[in-house]
């Protein structure tokens, strides 16, 4: 049996060296294929626990949103229309589909395309003209043939057919059809949006990619945060050599209103479904508090030329300057007694409070729920050089760290559709498709050692380059913390007067003194200990961090960063 083996195996590689390369990689995607595990897509999410009756409200959980005469729906129905099962995420190519099962009245807009790398969790949006006028919505008068898939040596189901609506004068397209023909699709297979309902769309994350240049992503507004207006779609962009189609458009809110935002009942029945546990390293030290158990246990207030007379907080933070800019003229810090410094740096967990921001995300059609959490210290960072780990004395040591997490959920329906983890001065945004959930629909956070930046799973993961980063370690600890259990909204100007903001929260400088320590002796105590050709390496990341990471000041509180009434950073 092991001779007639070998013989096939000799037989079988002569062939596969005869035949031009691109045919012999795509037989063995094919054959691989076949042998493999079915691919992730070809599995449909579904959160844990189905989702509950949201309490009464206008609009939010409805069903439809009406932008202003416009009415649009989520369709999260597909049928296949062509798929690669190479390039993009983990080379395992990606799927296009066709909307199915519309409801009656509307009209699609494009079609939808996700990476194979994931179970399939999408959707796009339909369309109903329900304006006076009947003219929001019109066919186009014809397709215009963008890519095919025809000369692609990849494994592929058939031939993908790439078209791209042209709209009538005054109007555009929203989205792509995909055929496995070359026959034109009808006009009436998608609709294109009066100019006036629509807003510029811009390219998000990377769907399928190959070797010819071709590149799909997914679509959002290019304008994005919580006064912008732009409606994201669920449709993809197709780029030709990084030159991505500029002539579609997603939709645009042209109404203005939150009319299918959460109010204060349903944010607390939201909050209860979907707020996160937070697991900390087994080896943490650094527990998160309330702000007001910061104040209360001697956090002072240092004012810039009268530093020998720092005053003491009350506890909502009244006596805290109100706006203004980070001018440098004020500054928190721990107390000055030892015993009560080294008692506040560890934080309260009993204590511990999260706090809320609510706010309207792409043009409100989803909303956006901003959990705020803070840690009176951030601790010292350790770096990997190569294979070892080492200890940055007081490097990444700041007072006031406050980091957070964020909860994008459709407001069609309720459902979380992704999360984002901050991860110091940016962070990752994941499909609730692959987050870990726990009790339900609750999913869980890691907070990295010292640093307290979160992430979705466990593990080393390394700022800087794949030699020499600061270590941020994720492990589940026995100490976790659920959210859920006390959080306190703060926040949501679309709710008005309902929700009083605390004057801390309006405190604009920062919540830990500038450098207490000198960067260049920490840097230099730790180079002692490096072979001479890792030293100039070691220094460059580590001075290329940010000023927060680095530990050289404290940071601003919440409300003062860009991603409060932006888009978060990534």
């Amino acid at each position: 049996m092991g001779l007639f083996y070998f013989i096939f195996l000799a037989l079988h590689i002569r062939f596969c060296s005869s035949r031009p390369h691109n045919a012999t990689t795509s037989y063995l995607a094919i054959l691989s294929k076949k042998t493999s595990q079915p691919l992730p897509i070809e599995n449909m999410f579904k959160l844990p626990s189905s989702l509950p009756s949201w309490p009464q409200g206008v609009g939010f959980a409805t069903g439809t949103i009406d932008l202003g005469g416009l009415q649009v729906c989520q369709v999260s129905t597909f049928n296949k229309v062509w798929a690669t099962h190479e390039g993009g995420p983990d080379n395992l190519g990606a799927t296009f589909f066709e909307p199915s099962s519309i409801p009656d009245g509307f009209s699609i807009l494009g079609y939808y395309s996700q990476p194979n790398n994931s179970p399939l969790f999408g959707w796009i949006l339909a369309a109903k003209d329900v304006s006076s006028d009947q003219a929001i919505l019109k066919n186009p008068t014809d397709y215009s043939l963008v890519w095919s898939s025809e000369s692609l040596k990849i494994a592929q189901d058939g031939v993908g057919y790439f078209w791209l609506p042209i709209p009538p004068h005054g109007y555009k397209a929203i989205g792509q059809v995909i055929t496995n023909s070359t026959d034109k699709p009808a006009l009436e297979k998608v609709r294109c949006v009066r100019s006036d309902f629509t807003d510029v769309s811009d390219i998000d994350s990377l769907i399928w990619s190959s070797s010819n240049g071709i590149s799909m992503y997914s679509s959002m507004p290019k304008d994005r945060g919580s006064q912008a207006l732009g409606v994201s779609t669920g449709t993809f962009i197709l780029a030709q050599n990084n030159n991505a189609a500029t002539s579609l458009a997603c939709l645009k809110n042209v109404q203005g209103n939150f009319s299918a935002m959460p109010n204060l009942n349903q944010i607390e029945a939201l909050v209860q479904e979907y707020s996160p546990v937070i697991y900390f390293h087994p080896d943490e030290e650094f527990f998160p508090s309330s702000v007001k158990w910061f104040f209360q246990n001697g956090a002072l207030l240092y004012t810039k030329g009268q530093e020998n007379n720092p005053i003491a907080i009350t506890p909502a933070g009244s006596n805290l300057p109100q706006g203004g800019s980070n001018d440098g003229a004020y500054w928190l810090d721990l107390p000055s007694d030892d015993a009560a410094k080294d008692r506040v740096k560890k934080g309260n967990l009993q204590d511990a409070t999260v706090y809320l921001h609510v706010k309207p995300m792409l043009g409100a059609a989803f909303t956006d729920l901003a959990m705020w959490i803070f840690y009176p210290f951030n601790g010292a960072a350790r770096a990997k050089v190569e294979f070892f780990t080492v200890k940055l004395g007081k490097i990444g040591e700041h007072v006031g760290d406050w980091e957070h997490v964020t909860l994008r959920i459709s407001n069609f329906n309720g459902e979380l559709k992704s999360v984002y983890f901050s991860e110091h001065s940016a962070g990752t945004w994941v499909s609730a498709s692959e987050v870990e959930f726990q009790n339900g629909n609750k999913f869980v956070v890691y907070s990295s050692l010292h640093g307290h930046a979160a992430y979705s799973k466990t593990g080393d993961f390394l700022q800087g380059n794949s030699n020499i980063g600061i270590r941020n370690d994720t492990g589940k600890g026995k100490i976790f913390m659920d959210v859920g259990a006390n959080c306190l909204v703060v926040s949501g100007d679309y709710l008005g007067s309902r929700i009083v903001e605390p004057p801390w929260l309006n405190y604009a400088r920062e919540w830990g003194p500038k450098i207490s320590y000198d960067v260049d002796d920490e840097i230099k105590k730790v180079e002692k200990i490096l072979p001479g050709k890792l030293r100039s390496e070691f220094e460059k990341v580590i001075r290329g961090l940010p000023n927060q990471v680095l530990g050289e000041e404290g940071p601003t509180g919440p409300k003062w960063k860009d991603n409060w009434s932006g888009d978060e950073r990534t």
